[in-house]
This record gives C-alpha cells, structure tokens and sequence, in this order.
C-alpha cells in the first residue's frame, strides 16, 4: 500500500507537496474504517480525493504519480539512450532549471521501502532505495549520477547492472529487466499502479497505462473466449474477471448486455482495440461500438477494468476527475466500495481528483468520505501548486463540509469576481 508521495518541481507542483495515506486521529467509522497493515505504524486509508479550482494544481498531484511509475517501468526498456528525461518542470523562474524529484513510501507485505529519484533534463541525477525488513533501516542502493553504492543487504549482480543503466534511465528499471529477483517487488508495485484519463510523459504509450494496459488486456481475453466457440476462457481467474466486466456494465443500469472485440481491415494500425456492446432491446443484432456510445458509458467502460483489477489483486488506482461523464451516484460507489473492508478485500487504494461535492455529503445521503481523506489544492501568486488537507481546518465531526468547501470556508475555490460571459 502506498503510505506517502512527495512530489517536487513538477508542472505546477513547484515547492514539495506531500500526500499521506496514513489515516488522521478522527475516529473511525464501521464503513470506512482505515487498514491495520503490518510494517505500517499507523492505520492506512484506502481513498484518497483532491479538489480544488480549475488549474489549480489537483491533476498535477496525479500527473507526478503517473511520470514516476512510466519511469520505473519504462525508462529502461522504452526510452532510447538519445532522449532527454520527458521531466515537466515547473514553467517559469529559476525552478525552471532546478532538478525535479520524486519519492514515494510503500508497504509491500509488511515491509517497509523508500523509493525516489531526482531528474534533470538530461538525467536522472540521484536515485535511493532503502527498506525496513523486521523494523530496521537498510540502505540498499543509492546513486549519485552515475556513481553507484551497493549496501550489504543488497544481493544480485548490482556493479554488472548499473555498468549497462543509462543516465536517462533509472537503476530500479534496467534492474529489474536484468531479472534482479529482490528488486522485483518494488518494481511490480509501481507497474500495479493503474492511471485513468492521464497521458503519459513520453506520448508514445497509450493514454490509459501501458501497452499490457486494460484495454488490450479485455481484447486479447475475449478473443481468446471466442477462439474456444463462446466457452469459458481456460483460465478460471480470467474468466471470472470476465464475468466481473460484464456484470460490472450491466449492474450500472445503461443497458448493457455482453461485449466483443471487433476486427477491423486496419486493425494493426490502431492505437487501441475496437469494441462493441450489446443492448438489452429484444433483438439479436443489438450491437453499437463502442465509439458510438455515450461519454458515460464510454467512461465506465474505461475504468471498470482497472477498478476490477484493483480489487483482484490491490494497488493503486489514479484517477484525473472521477465525476467524468459518470453520473454522481455512480461515481459515489466507487468511492463507498474502495473504503468498504468488506467489498475491497486486498487494500486496493483509490485517488483521484474531482468537482463532485456529493462525496461530501449531501442530498445523496451521508459522506462517502472520511474528513482525512479529503485533500485540496490552491495555486499561489507565484503560480505554485499547494496541496494541504482538510484536516488543517479541524472540521467537527457532522459539519457539513459539502456547504463548507463551497462557501469557501477551506479555500480551494475559485474566486469570480466580476467574470461574466459577456460585457458590452
């Protein structure tokens, strides 16, 4: 599980901006009750919501998450040894030039690790890695340019590897595609986080993660199915995730019955498979792709997979605006399911940004929120992103914080003045 993220000089994140997963002193809540996970001291929360004004800054915070794992995984593999890092600095001043670091804590079965790295253009500069197996610090590897230190605790063959990584790539990357079998699991914890409406930093990979992406992965299982004549998938656990997709659709009352994979005469050229969707309507060619579907069906469509993946086997699901053509209350069980302890078995972790005042509480019913789990984010004169949470302000347990945040009782709205559509 994730514990912290730090992210500095990235786009508008140009001072350290802190998320914390680690749950404040509030009182629990039997629906929304934060996890006891051991190698943690404190209780884990498993969502986590950012709002705040246009542009100020709430997408960046996800943006960092999304440009750290692409470098994990990619840098090494997919990134040409002639590229810059595909860093986006902060835009003006002398941030502009400073080097953009990131840093991340996480709970891998109940060990403890530290892991960052600080890039310039033209490379990563610094890179660290320590863990705390049975509660005690070890320094496994640290990097300085391309200076490498090793700590004792740290097996495989460490020098051959860092010989062949690259300065615009980092050493946890070619690592791991070295087969470093005591690195591997950190590795798999960043590929596990899955990113939702955010573009990744070198433009080459497809918008909704990576090539093994959601996408892909639903097409490549379905045509396996229709390979078999419509049997069962052989594997049970695909086939099951299957069905989860389908029922997934289907329970969100828009009408959907089954999917398939279409084949197209430029099917090679595609950036991403084509689908189409049967409609419950009493007639056999019920089919529509999915292209010609509504915004809202075609948003569900893209994030189910990624939810259900979650839920099969944790990590981290980012999403830029959840609220995105999905309609609030469905958007309210998302949220409800990822805090309920006994729907999300596996400490899937959820953050997002959105607009959706529901979550808050409101005529929706009681918050789908715990006070702690809401974070904001405000631009300052310079044009920096601040990222603070709720819990600053000491909300009362019961104080309508939908009413609140848009009266602007907590900031991180924005302030009209006199704007107006049109002036004479």
């Amino acid at each position: 599980m994730l514990v912290e993220f730090r992210a500095e000089n990235h786009r508008s994140l140009r001072d350290e901006q802190v998320l914390t997963m680690e749950a404040g002193r509030i009182g629990d809540d039997a629906d929304m009750r934060p996890r006891e996970v051991a190698g943690s001291a404190n209780k884990l929360l498993t969502v986590a919501v950012i709002y705040g004004a246009n542009a100020s800054g709430k997408s960046n915070v996800l943006s960092a998450m999304s440009f750290m794992r692409e470098a994990v995984v990619a840098s090494h593999r997919l990134w040409s040894s002639e590229e810059v890092v595909p860093r986006d600095q902060f835009a003006w001043g002398p941030k502009h030039s400073d080097p953009s670091v990131y840093e991340a804590t996480i709970i891998i079965d109940g060990v403890r690790y530290q892991y960052g790295f600080q890039a310039t253009d033209a490379a990563f500069t610094e890179e660290w890695l320590w863990a705390w197996p049975k509660g005690k610090k070890q320094e496994w590897f640290h990097r300085e340019g391309q200076d490498f230190h090793f700590g004792e605790n740290l097996g495989g063959e460490n020098k051959l590897i860092a010989e062949v990584t690259r300065p615009n790539a980092l050493f946890l990357s070619a690592a791991v595609q070295h087969r470093h079998a005591q690195l591997q699991p950190v590795f798999s914890w960043f590929a596990s986080i899955r990113p939702v409406n955010l573009f990744s930093a070198s433009r080459r990979l497809p918008v909704y993660g990576f090539p093994w992406s959601s996408e892909f992965e639903v097409a490549r299982l379905l045509e396996t199915n229709a390979e078999d004549g419509g049997r069962a998938v052989t594997d049970e656990d695909s086939s099951r995730l299957l069905d989860q997709f389908r029922a997934m659709l289907r329970d969100a009352d828009i009408g959907i019955l089954d999917l398939r994979v279409l084949k197209t005469e430029d099917e090679r050229r595609r950036s991403s498979p084509n689908f189409a969707l049967k409609h419950e309507c009493g007639f056999d060619d019920a089919w529509l792709e999915l292209r010609e579907e509504s915004r809202g069906t075609q948003a569900l469509f893209h994030i189910a997979w990624p939810i259900i993946q979650a839920f099969r086997s944790g990590g981290v699901l980012v999403v830029d605006e959840l609220e995105r053509s999905l309609h609030p209350s469905l958007a309210r069980q998302i949220v409800l399911q990822f805090n309920d302890p006994a729907k999300n078995h596996r400490n899937a972790q959820l953050i997002c940004t959105t607009h959706d005042t529901n979550l808050l509480g409101s005529t929706l019913g009681e918050p789908a929120l715990r006070r702690d789990q809401v974070w904001l984010t405000e631009k300052s004169p310079e044009g920096g992103s601040e990222l603070y949470p709720l819990t600053d302000y000491q909300p009362r347990k019961g104080e309508n914080i939908e009413r609140g945040y848009l009266q602007g009782r907590y900031g991180a709205i924005p302030f009209l003045g006199n704007w107006s559509i049109w002036r004479e």
